[in-house]
């Protein structure tokens, strides 16, 4: 399923303010046309008015036998006029306020004095037929019946006046409508408009959310070196805050790891001491068997001692990384281990550069190739590259490694079952050593036992 939404902090905030820009401008749209409708309806209700006013004023004052002439003459296809004995016009219901305005300016232009009212229908509402009987002068649009018929999108306004002998002046003419709301004018401010704030709206998310990327990177280059620069505490209050927060847990996090080291340094000096005491005594037995039992047993303290304080004070180290050749790298570790007598080879690869700590992944891939020999008898290493990836893989002939085991042997001083045996050695530190190294670095070690036999161990540094 394609996610739609996205994911980040940026493009979240970025969609939210989007879209209340949309909805902002389709109700400002909305309002802007509705107010423009009612303004051109009333601007033509009050044109019309006027001329009505205007040619009833003339028709009054003219002499009788003028009367018809001038009507004759006024009347248009959109603008009819006639003289009837009686009103040909019903009042109107439209009460809107359009409507009831333009009937209060037109009673107040025609000025008729008391008793003397004019009859005023204003039709504001679209229809399909604006029809009005009784008029049939002239060429004008569709006539039959006795009606004059205006198409659908007009508006109407008819009057009825009467005249000081009696008759009736009759009008009847049609409110154009808006026409289409959006104008040129409009869609290309409203884009303008919606472009600057949207530019400004980047800008604006981009500062706010700046600070929290870089919290974001510094806490992924705190699992890697706790001696990495603090984040700078810039931004928002909140922001502030938290990069506050995260700099001293960082230093809190350097301190425990330096105490660490410290703790595990006088340890080892204290029982050392002892441990040179009891080499002394032992070399004073004279049972030649138990002497080497002592001894032995001695030197393996010695060894846990000395693997657990270059442990942690690994972790305490920071190397910087630069470009090197990881496939030379990988080769002169196995030529070393082969001239050694160790049953170690490596497949032909290309030079492959890649920004890491040389001396740490090092010794990462000499304790794999000493954990193949150890327990497989056999190391074959090749290194390739992905997409994503450089990746070292160390194949070995030995019995495998149970899979409820694959993770579990990475644990500081985790052995399998069955490994336990001066033959083989080791405190079980070298590979809790070498995923510390890989981690560092942001990269993974696995282990995996293959189907033909064997334990396969894969380690990855990301590109």
């Amino acid at each position: 399923m394609i996610r739609v939404l996205p994911k980040s902090l940026f493009g979240q905030t970025l969609l939210i303010l989007l879209a209340g820009l949309i909805v902002s401008h389709a109700v400002g749209s909305w309002i802007f046309t509705a107010d423009r409708e009612q303004a051109v309806r009333a601007v033509g209700g009050f044109a019309a008015a006027q001329r009505i006013a205007n040619l009833t004023r003339l028709v009054q004052d003219a002499p009788r036998e003028w009367r018809q002439r001038i009507v004759t003459a006024s009347s248009e296809q959109m603008f009819r006029v006639s003289l009837s004995a009686a009103p040909t016009v019903g009042a109107g219901t439209d009460n809107t306020p359009i409507a009831d305005a333009i009937r209060s300016f037109l009673v107040e232009q025609l000025a008729l004095g008391a008793g003397r009212q004019p009859v005023v229908s204003v039709s504001l509402a679209a229809s399909d037929r604006f029809d009005h009987p009784h008029i049939m002068m002239g060429p004008g649009p569709k006539m039959g019946g006795g009606y004059m018929t205006m198409q659908a999108g007009f508006r109407g306004l008819s009057v009825a006046v009467p005249l000081t002998d009696g008759g009736w002046l009759n009008f009847v003419t049609a409110l154009p409508d808006t026409g289409p709301a959006p104008s040129r004018q409009l869609l290309i401010s409203m884009a303008m408009m919606a472009l600057i704030i949207l530019g400004v709206s980047i800008w604006a998310v981009r500062r706010v959310t700046a600070p929290l990327s870089s919290l974001a990177e510094a806490a992924e280059r705190l699992g890697g070196d706790l001696n990495a620069p603090p984040v700078p505490e810039s931004g928002s209050i909140e922001t502030q805050r938290a990069s506050r927060a995260f700099n001293t847990m960082q230093a809190r996090l350097r301190a425990l790891v330096d105490n660490r080291t410290r703790m595990l340094a006088a340890i080892s000096h204290d029982l050392r001491t002892p441990l040179t005491l009891l080499r002394l005594r032992a070399e004073t037995v004279e049972n030649p068997q138990e002497r080497e039992r002592m001894l032995a047993t001695i030197a393996e303290m010695d060894a846990m001692i000395g693997a657990t304080l270059q442990f942690a004070r690994d972790e305490s180290l920071a190397e910087t990384p630069r470009p090197t050749d990881v496939t030379a790298l990988v080769q002169s570790i196995a030529d070393d281990m082969a001239e050694a007598g160790l049953a170690v080879t490596m497949a032909p690869s290309a030079p492959l550069v890649h920004a890491c700590r040389p001396a740490a992944l090092k010794r990462a891939v000499r304790n794999l190739l000493d954990n193949a020999i150890k327990y497989g008898k056999t190391a074959h290493a090749d290194v390739r590259a992905t997409p994503a990836a450089v990746e070292i893989v160390i194949d070995d002939q030995g019995p495998g490694i149970p899979e409820r085991d694959l993770t579990r042997v990475f644990e500081p001083f985790y052995r399998v079952e069955g490994s336990r045996s001066r033959d083989t050695g080791g405190v079980g530190l070298g590979l809790a050593i070498a995923l510390s190294i890989v981690q560092a670095d942001g990269g993974t070690l696995t282990l995996a036992n293959r189907s033909e036999g064997g334990l396969r161990a894969t380690l990855k540094l990301p590109m």
